[in-house]
């Protein structure tokens, strides 16, 4: 496996994102009002997250697929993060080590290695048991699908769906990841 500082990969495409740098297009209308989970619980968070969708972006072109794994830190109100390129045969080909600062209501702050700046980190939705996740920022530029395990069961697909369309996101524009 190769290991090359900084991927620019899930994480750290939203740390770009927190500055004014063009990064695409934004998949969100952000006439439409963006909420995070207020009942976020990052001990809950921590553990293996497969990305079953997202939407689009330059740092992730040469990284089909991702996994992202959390941890407990020593600091307080911090999770280890790292993140999983994967290629299109679901192999891990590079990987991103940082922290994610957990602000409440959903709202993390991430500072990856070699990334100067930390990116909002928005979790907008979170099923009762910690199985799925929805993830975006908002200015819209990024945003995904993330599950316990490759497959997401259509019920679950069916939900997070609706959480990007309320949150302004255009979902003819989110692309399925590839998965190990």
């Amino acid at each position: 496996m190769k290991v090359r500082q900084p991927l620019l990969g899930l994480s750290a495409l939203l740390a770009f994102a927190a500055c004014d740098v063009a990064l695409g297009p934004s998949y969100r209308d952000e006439s439409v009002n963006i909420a995070s989970s207020a009942n976020f619980d990052a001990t809950r968070y921590v553990g293996r997250w497969y990305e079953v969708y997202r939407y689009p972006n330059p740092f992730q072109a040469d990284c089909p697929g991702a996994i992202a794994e959390y941890g407990f830190s020593d600091a307080p109100n911090e999770l280890t993060v790292t993140n999983l390129c994967l290629n299109a045969q679901g192999q891990v080909t590079d990987r991103i080590t940082g922290t994610a600062t957990d602000e409440g209501l959903g709202r993390l702050s991430v500072r990856l290695q070699g990334v100067p700046v930390a990116a909002p980190y928005w979790v907008l939705w979170v099923d009762e048991g910690y199985r799925t996740a929805v993830v975006g920022a908002p200015n819209g530029r990024v945003g995904w699908i993330l599950n316990r395990d490759p497959d997401i069961p259509p019920d679950r697909l069916a939900a997070a769906r609706e959480v990007l369309d309320f949150n302004g996101y255009d979902l003819s524009q989110l692309q399925r990841s590839v998965t190990p």
